[in-house]
């Protein structure tokens, strides 16, 4: 069996409804639902408060499929009970973040300003100018989110201008004077 499929999910303080093939998770950050495939089947343990994912075989597709839904209703569950968040700098000089309506607007060193919309299943906080927390009870959502406002300007590997998450290590090249000296 799959090491991950066949542990158990403790639901704890989140009230979950299973039906059929549909898993409606509800917490204090949120709900969420998933549609669960057909080869898969879900029971909730109300006496040890836990979801029992199992599958009818062992067939490559099934065993993925196990591993996957068994994450994914424990990323749920841990969504709706602590919620996830992502956080981003913004550096360089003259680059900042501002919230203008549903909307973070970005000031990267392009000629104008990079305006993206803000999905209703996250929140964004600003720290300042250059500090983004991006906030949510769904996984997907806040990754996904926080990858589309690190890709507006990536950190370049000069000078390491950019947008990166928090603690990311961004390996600077030396410039061309520097590469070139000993090369005479």
């Amino acid at each position: 069996m799959s090491r991950i499929g066949k542990k158990p999910v403790p639901v704890g303080k989140a009230k979950v409804t299973v039906n059929n093939q549909k898993i409606n998770v509800e917490g204090p950050k949120g709900k969420l639902e998933l549609n669960v495939h057909p080869q898969i089947t879900v029971k909730l343990d109300s006496d040890k408060k836990e979801l029992v994912v199992t599958r009818p075989d062992d067939e490559k597709q099934s065993k993925a499929l196990h591993g996957l839904t068994r994450a994914l209703l424990a990323n749920m569950v841990e969504g709706v009970t602590n919620g996830y968040k992502k956080s981003l700098e913004v550096q360089g000089v003259g680059y900042k973040a501002e919230m203008k309506g549903k909307n973070l607007v970005l000031s990267v060193g392009f000629a104008n300003t990079v305006s993206v919309p803000i999905p209703g299943t996250v929140t964004v906080q600003l720290e300042g100018a250059n500090k983004i927390h991006v906030t949510g009870a769904d996984k997907q959502a806040v990754g996904e989110f926080a990858a589309r406002v690190r890709k507006v300007r990536k950190p370049e590997p000069y000078k390491g201008k950019g947008i990166r998450y928090e603690g990311e290590q961004v390996k600077i090249k030396p410039g061309k004077a520097f590469a070139g000296a000993g090369a005479k």
